[in-house]
């Protein structure tokens, strides 16, 4: 039996993109290399950019889902608006750059829903019961109807965050077929998470590891969080290694990735993985056929690999597949630049695929 630190340290960042056995060794080593990398975003408020306004929406079983709106940078009217959904142990800040981006647009113009997943972020805990893909697709369901009741959509899921986007369609077709102009699929899978990518074994409801992690999270949540703090300098470096293709991201990237996975607790990252593991959407991938699609994935993605983005195009021939080279897992902060322009690429489409849709259907509030 491993050690409690080093399971704690793996649970809480390899499923949230750490690493549990490196060796103490490595320490001085990841010290200097923060210290001496080039950071070229090192003026980027990275996750700081305020909001035109914040709002709390209540989840069908009544956990507070926190929300945030951007408008156009230009004070215009909006022609379509962008959902941003962010993945597993993560918060809406991974969206950054899209949404520092996406304000800037005038032609279409961008109304920007940003929100936090259940137990993640600024929202509020959720239950083992509702921690589920299918609840997580009820929360974007409660979020779209309470923020943008009404215009055209365009769905942006990342990892887990796509998951909920196909959970949705998978619920709600009609919506596909009446609002959502546009779908972009990054980083993510269909089904078959453990087949490749992430461990299978990790993701069973079985595992002993994780099941007694996960009580020890629900008994003594605070003993589980202290060690964990105390693996901190060598979780930056798993993270590094298993969200990022490049060993020479900016440091400033990797520690806000560690600052979202430390806002995440070890019971919610343990609660999520049965509905990670169980996972099987590819045949609600129909639902989206009334929509443009964007699948797009880094070729050193370690969690959901290149191959779960090439199969969902086979499952969707007509939509816009995209290969991001040498980008790990967390491909929009790491190749933001490529994923902003296909991700405006595809809302441009979107605005301009019905008539209706250019109507100023939005004001500002």
């Amino acid at each position: 039996m491993k050690p409690v630190w080093k399971v704690v340290g793996w649970v809480g960042g390899a499923l949230g993109a750490a690493v549990a056995g490196a060796a103490v060794a490595q320490t001085a080593k990841v010290s200097h290399e923060r210290k001496t990398a080039t950071d070229s975003l090192a003026d980027e408020p990275l996750g700081q950019l305020r909001p035109d306004r914040e709002s709390t929406v209540a989840a069908d079983d009544g956990v507070p889902i926190s929300v945030e709106e951007v408008d156009p940078g230009d004070g215009g009217e909006a022609d379509i608006t962008v959902v941003l959904v962010h993945g597993f142990a993560l918060d809406r800040r991974c969206w950054h750059f899209q949404r520092r981006d996406l304000a800037e647009l005038i032609d279409p113009r961008v109304h920007q829903v940003l929100y936090d997943q259940r137990g993640h972020g600024r929202s509020g805990k959720t239950t083992p019961e509702g921690s589920t893909i299918d609840q997580l697709a009820h929360d974007l369901d409660a979020v779209i109807r309470s923020v943008v009741p009404d215009g055209p959509l365009v769905l942006v899921g990342h990892s887990m965050g796509g998951m909920t986007i196909m959970a949705l369609a998978e619920q709600r077709p009609e919506l596909f077929a009446d609002r959502v102009r546009g779908v972009a699929l990054v980083g993510t899978a269909a089904g078959a998470v453990g087949g490749a990518g992430l461990p299978k074994s990790v993701l069973s409801r079985y595992n002993p590891v994780t099941l007694g992690i996960g009580r020890l999270a629900g008994i003594q949540p605070g003993f589980v969080e202290w060690v964990r703090k105390g693996t901190k300098t060598l979780t930056w470096s798993g993270i590094r290694a298993l969200a990022f293709g490049d060993r020479k991201v900016a440091p400033s990237l990797v520690d806000l990735m560690e600052k979202m996975i430390n806002g995440t607790t070890v019971k919610v990252l343990t609660e999520f993985l049965e509905t990670l593991g169980t996972h099987d959407r590819y045949k609600a991938l129909a639902g989206l056929r009334h929509c443009e699609v964007l699948i797009l994935s880094g070729d050193a993605d370690r969690l959901t690999p290149f191959s779960h983005a090439e199969r969902m195009a086979e499952e969707m021939p007509d939509a816009t597949l995209v290969r991001a080279p040498g980008a790990g897992h967390m491909v929009m902060m790491e190749q933001a630049d490529l994923v902003n322009d296909h991700l405006v690429a595809l809302i441009e489409r979107c605005a301009a695929d019905r008539g209706e849709s250019r109507k100023k259907w939005w004001r500002r509030a």
